[in-house]
């Protein structure tokens, strides 16, 4: 009755769950899958319209006809650019419209063969979303075909109504009809602007207080938000909030923190037993691998992702709801609305974290970040550099008063120095900047110009090449491979540093780092910028990272 491509058969589901019900079915071959599954779903009125130039804007009168989504579907290559005046004219009318367009596999365009021809994006700016389905052969792959979809259908009436366009490669054989059920698929949904008045507003408060295993993710924020204590009081206890150091002051009370050391030392099974039922998201880049792992793993009943852009943003694979308005204005809409009862959950997860001891380590790169870290004056910026600088400074407490910033964006190692150097040319307070070597000597240039001053306190963990790459589980590198891909080398930063104008300090073991730190973290002691380098062992810091963590595990 259906096809057995579990690509269409998502693409069935969710037009249905989106509100699509009316559809102008082409002929031809390639999308024989499509049309013999759309035409079998009684929720569905189709139209077969023969000629696409003229399929397309009957698909319009559909959609003007009462205002909801219509859809037109297609075989492959030339096909497909019949569309295009429909196409136009529904962009600049504001119509909702979803093309969907069989094509052939990607392999085969452009090599002779039949109908073929680059099908994805080929309506450029004038949809308001372009996909191109992936042929689903792995769990991944049908989670990314589930998303996908969902991103395109939302974009329907997302700031304005416009057309969408889901390509849909199709491999042979694609004739048969062997599946006699659709499957379920995950619908993802969007609340804008949500007020009280709102008719669907209530269903969502009805639902959050269902739950009683809640946790808060937050991600990175280049801010510091204080709540309200009112609203403090009463949305702390519902929740476990868990944040990183790059999320800065931006969650109502004391949160979870050491995540990763925390996720270590729990197995899989006592992992699941603290599964969430429901997760809430705000904020940007996650750290943690451990957390989205976690969460993979044990997924949500929902997830629940609050910006103000409304974009999908599905890093944990749960994603059901997305909020579009200022993750602050939503916690504090719904905290007068959470019921009183106070959940065990938060405790729980506070318990598991308050077991972990704090991180100690002999001198190495992890040591001397955390005695920087634990001696900061306050106020201060505190710039992390990308790769393992940003990811052991999460193993220790930061000062609240002092503000945390990171490229998180991409998490490249370029640039991190460049742009720690242009906050720190516009800001009044020191700036201290904690960055690994290959980070330093890549963007090393960021010290190559006038715009600083005496307010930069740069931390360069030297140990002659890329600690993180020692650190990936399962790597072995063959003796030839290693200087390549852990680029090796042995420079070091002091002329540089001193042909620049800075103060220059330096450590190779425990007693020089104490002496230097001192020094390092005093506010008014020089009139210079400041750059401290401290030597390592790369394979004696790896060892030591991997013990730590062994050692929770135990």
């Amino acid at each position: 009755m259906y096809t057995d491509k579990k690509s269409i058969l998502q693409l069935a589901v969710l037009l249905k769950a989106h509100g699509v019900r009316k559809i102008v079915l082409c002929p031809g071959s390639r999308d024989i899958p499509i049309i013999q599954t759309l035409a079998n779903i009684p929720d569905f009125t189709c139209y077969p319209v023969t000629d696409e130039r003229s399929a397309g804007f009957f698909a319009i009168g559909l959609a003007l006809h009462g205002g909801s989504p219509a859809a037109v579907c297609c075989t492959s290559g030339t096909a497909l650019l019949n569309l295009h005046p429909a196409v136009a004219e529904a962009f600049y009318q504001q119509i909702p419209l979803v093309v969907i367009s069989a094509d052939r596999p990607g392999a085969w365009i452009g090599q002779m063969d039949g109908q073929t021809l680059p099908q994805p994006g080929v309506f450029g700016p004038l949809v308001k979303r372009s996909v191109n389905l992936p042929e689903v052969v792995t769990e991944e792959d049908e989670w990314y075909c589930n998303r996908l979809l969902n991103e395109a259908l939302l974009e329907l009436n997302h700031h304005g109504r416009g057309p969408i366009h889901i390509n849909v490669p199709i491999s042979d054989p694609f004739f048969k009809l062997p599946v006699t059920e659709l499957p379920e698929a995950r619908v993802i949904t969007r609340y804008q602007g949500l007020s009280v008045y709102d008719k669907d507003y209530q269903p969502l408060i009805d639902r959050l207080n269902r739950y009683q295993r809640r946790m808060v993710i937050v991600g990175q924020m280049n801010l510091i938000y204080l709540f309200d204590k009112k609203y403090t009081k009463m949305l702390y206890k519902h929740f476990a909030w868990f944040t990183e150091n790059i999320s800065n002051r931006t969650i109502p009370g004391q949160a979870i923190r050491n995540i990763e050391p925390l996720l270590c030392s729990m197995n899989f099974e006592a992992q699941e037993k603290m599964r969430p039922e429901l997760v809430i998201t705000y904020g940007g880049h996650v750290i943690s691998k451990r957390l989205k792992n976690f969460l993979r793993r044990h997924p949500p009943k929902e997830h629940w992702h609050v910006s103000p852009d409304g974009e999908v943003m599905d890093l944990y694979g749960s994603l059901t709801t997305v909020i579009e308005m200022d993750p602050f204005e939503f916690l504090e809409k719904i905290a007068p609305m959470m019921e009183n009862r106070t959940p065990d959950y938060p405790r729980q997860w506070e318990a598991l974290s308050k077991a972990i001891p704090q991180a100690e380590f002999t001198y190495s790169e992890m040591s001397a970040i955390g005695k920087v870290i634990r001696n900061l004056p306050t106020p201060c910026s505190l710039h992390l550099a990308n790769s393992s600088t940003v990811r052991y400074a999460q193993l220790f407490d930061v000062p609240e008063e002092v503000e945390i910033l990171s490229n998180r964006g991409t998490n490249g190692i370029e640039g991190s120095l460049s742009t720690a150097i242009g906050y720190a040319a516009v800001s009044e307070k020191l700036n201290f900047i904690l960055i690994g070597d290959l980070s330093f000597f890549y963007d090393m240039n960021a010290l190559w110009n006038a715009n600083y001053g005496s307010n930069i306190r740069i931390l360069l963990l030297n140990n002659s090449g890329g600690e993180i790459f020692h650190a990936l589980p399962g790597l072995e590198l063959h003796e030839n491979a290693r200087r390549f891909v852990t680029a090796t080398h042995q420079t070091s930063a002091k002329a540089w540093a001193e042909d620049r104008g800075f103060e220059y300090l330096s450590a190779h073991n425990e007693g020089e780092l104490d002496t230097a730190v001192a020094h390092f973290v005093q506010p008014s002691i020089t009139n210079r910028p400041m750059l401290f380098e401290v030597f390592t062992d790369k394979a004696q810091d790896v060892e030591k990272l991997k013990e730590y963590y062994h050692n929770l595990k135990h």
